[in-house]
């Protein structure tokens, strides 16, 4: 289950040059394009692009009755200015690959050279290149987009790499690996008013005073267990950027976090709750509106089973560790296969995802394709 030289040479430069043209969620028609010109040389049996968006599925066949084995990566990168000085840092200001999707788009490529050298002996291997995981509506349209019903996979796997975890080292567990969250959008509106007469007005001032530290305090974090809750204001303006005028509207964003799909329609209940009783008790009127909405990832045990067997193979080390409390739209494939999404390490002193010193450690690419080159062959032989 090894790569030649040569292919980690050439994936590694690949990953380079999609480091240098990160596009964001939703804008990755080039990323898209340049994956299919990149796998045209190991024959795949068809290419389905446009899938949900810029998604683009792979599909390599046996010709023999067998399970569908999806591997899925993400095709976009971050709206985050990078600050490294590698020679291939991000060439567009602004963005960034600052999470990694690069390398794991390499890592499927480096599967998908396999693939070309050995097709699986039974069923058949799906590769999807996946739009928009960052604000978590592309695997939503993935999975609404008709032709997904001509994939129908039996089994889903994905990985992310994880900065503070050992290089090369895998966490790997049943249940529960990543929370769900959503971004909660709270708008007040009142009246605005002359600043020398506030009183003529109805400022969202005091409701905005209020709402911040008791929407905190209806989730306060801990340890990561089933009853897991978080709440973060992440953003907040009121009025306009000026001396002579009292505000009439306010706006607060805050992401809502569990580690259970269940205990988040509970978090929304409250959440929802308490803007409408303090926005009533200030004489405001409010919209409320959820965007970046994410399923918790749960993996089921016989994906995981495989994914062990695969790594025992490989000899690559391997623990339970702890779940994610980032979120990964990856759980929304849950409801159609069997799926488990592991956690590849970056090194223990990497830089954080999301941090603009980030960029992805160029020797999991090798790594990544041997776990799921044998994952796949274990599955269909």
């Amino acid at each position: 289950m090894t790569l030649s030289n040569r292919d980690i040479v050439e994936l590694t430069e690949w990953r380079r040059k999609l480091h240098q043209r990160p596009e964001i969620s939703g804008e990755e028609e080039k990323t898209a394009a340049d994956v299919g010109a990149f796998l045209a040389p190991t024959k795949p049996d068809r290419l389905m692009r446009g899938l949900g968006g810029h998604g683009l599925a792979v599909f390599y066949e046996s010709g023999r009755p067998g399970p569908t084995v999806l591997f899925r990566c993400e095709l976009d990168a971050l709206p985050i200015m990078e600050c490294t000085q590698a020679p291939h840092r991000s060439q567009i200001p602004g963005k960034g690959h600052l999470c990694g999707h690069d390398g794991h788009m390499a890592i499927l490529a480096g599967v998908a050279r396999g693939l070309a050298c050995r097709r699986p002996e039974s069923g058949r291997v799906v590769l999807l290149f996946q739009p928009a995981e960052e604000t978590g509506a592309g695997a939503a349209a993935i999975l609404a987009d008709p032709r997904f019903a001509e994939i129908a996979p039996d089994f889903g796997f994905a990985l992310h790499n994880f900065p503070g975890l050992r290089l090369g080292h895998v966490a790997l567990k049943e249940g529960a690996a990543a929370c769900a969250s959503r971004g909660m959008k709270i708008t007040l509106t009142g009246r605005t008013a002359h600043a020398s007469q506030p009183e003529t007005g109805i400022s969202p001032m005091p409701a905005v005073s209020r709402l911040m530290p008791e929407l905190t305090a209806l989730a306060a974090g801990g340890a990561l267990s089933e009853d897991f809750s978080l709440v973060t204001v992440t953003h907040a303006a009121m009025g306009e950027p000026a001396f002579g005028i009292a505000p009439g509207e306010a706006e607060i964003f805050t992401t809502l976090r569990t580690l259970q799909d269940a205990r988040m329609e509970a978090l929304v209940a409250r959440a929802d709750a308490l803007v409408a009783e303090t926005a009533g008790a200030c004489g405001l009127s409010f919209d409320i509106a959820y965007e970046d909405v994410f399923f918790a990832s749960d993996n089921d045990p016989d994906a995981v089973a495989h994914l062990r067997q695969a790594l025992d193979h490989e000899r690559i080390s391997h623990a339970p560790g702890e779940p994610m409390r980032a979120s990964e739209d990856f759980g929304r494939f849950g409801a159609s296969a069997k799926s488990a999404l592991l956690f590849l390490g970056a090194g223990e002193t990497h830089p954080a995802l999301h941090d603009p010193e980030y960029d992805f450690p160029d020797d999991l690419i090798p790594i990544g394709a041997r776990i799921f080159l044998r994952t796949a062959y274990d599955i269909l032989g």
